[in-house]
């Protein structure tokens, strides 16, 4: 079951943090972060604090890359998702199934995202999940500055462990 709450975590974070884009209707509006490296701090009640920074390499093609995986899985698993824009913000809407249960996320990204932006991600689960019927996320993510020596777009730094999300099927652009 762990599996399945990871798989679905993933996917509301993919879908409304790396994404921000998950409907063709928004895809002219969706915000894009400044190329670089970008800092991600989540943090989840109910669960221990210390989940640690995430650290992204980002350029405009791995992004892409990022927002059409987000756009696959969400074909695959999700009967309904929205973006659209409040101004400021950028608010997602989806509704998505895995095995048995259904996950329905809603989430508001704000700030300028070519230097900061922050998200607040609600996720309710039909029928409840490991106990658990709801989680509720926050995200806050900063630009660093240009990515570092021997990175390379689309890399994932989590814990000084560098993943390429190209190794697990997810694409990366530059060499």
């Amino acid at each position: 079951m762990k599996s399945v709450f990871a798989r679905i975590t993933a996917m509301a974070i993919a879908l409304s943090a790396f994404g921000l884009l998950s409907s063709p209707a928004g895809a002219t509006d969706a915000p894009k972060r400044k190329s670089g490296l970008w800092e991600m701090k989540m943090s989840m009640a109910g669960m221990p604090a210390g989940m640690g920074a995430m650290q992204t390499c980002v350029d405009e093609k791995s992004d892409d890359i990022t927002q059409q995986h987000a756009q696959a899985q969400a074909k695959q698993n999700c009967s309904q998702t929205d973006t659209r824009r409040d101004g400021e913000r950028v608010i997602v809407h989806s509704v998505c199934r895995f095995d048995n249960v259904t996950a329905t996320t809603d989430a508001v990204f704000s700030g300028r995202f070519d230097a900061a932006y922050q998200g607040d991600i609600k996720t309710s689960f039909t029928p409840a999940m490991a106990g658990r019927s709801e989680t509720q996320m926050h995200i806050e993510a900063r630009w660093l500055g240009p990515c570092q020596a021997g990175q390379r777009p689309g890399d994932v730094i989590v814990n000084g462990r560098v993943m390429r999300p190209s190794a697990m099927g997810a694409g990366r652009s530059g060499q």
